[in-house]
């Protein structure tokens, strides 16, 4: 599997930017006070945790290739880092759902049935709580971590793909 230090290190770095952005999201009122902007603005998030996956990636090249990697080798890499930042977002989520802001759930669920996308709180519940954001998060870390790869890779290879002999 070869040296995947660097991709660790990068998803605990990504982990880290998340909970930053979740205690942002709380201390700007998202979660409460202005809790019908939250769904727009949280996608904002995109922005650092693009930069992250470059600023991993880079670091992937310098140090463990030697400052020159095609696309297929930086892809890998990528979708290791995917894979660890997926398997740390039910932690993540853990600590936003129980530590940073403990009343979003109530907040987004009472709030989801005033405007009328729920019938009922229990109905709403089914929604809105950790393991299901646990599960989601999971899920949608590992598929934009590999969407994200693709792209960042078409900017970051260095090195040109060996072309493969296809004479039979």
């Amino acid at each position: 599997m070869g040296n995947i230090k660097t991709e660790i290190k990068w998803a605990i770095i990504f982990s880290l930017v998340s909970l930053a952005w979740m205690l942002l999201e709380k201390l700007s009122g998202l979660h409460d006070k202005y809790l019908d902007y939250q769904m727009y603005l949280t996608l904002l998030f995109f922005i650092p945790a693009v930069w992250v996956y470059v600023l991993a990636l880079k670091d992937k090249r310098e140090k463990d290739f030697s400052g020159s990697f095609t696309y297929v080798q930086g892809l890998k890499s990528g979708i290791i880092l995917s894979v660890f930042i997926a398997l740390l977002s039910p932690l993540t989520q853990w600590v936003t759902t129980y530590v940073i802001t403990p009343e979003y759930f109530p907040n987004v669920i009472q709030r989801s049935v005033e405007l009328g996308y729920y019938d009922s709180i229990e109905a709403a519940e089914q929604n809105f709580n950790y393991k299901n954001y646990a599960i989601q998060g999971m899920i949608f870390a590992f598929i934009a971590g590999v969407l994200t790869s693709l792209v960042v890779m078409i900017f970051l290879r260095n090195k040109k793909e060996k072309p493969v002999n296809n004479t039979m």
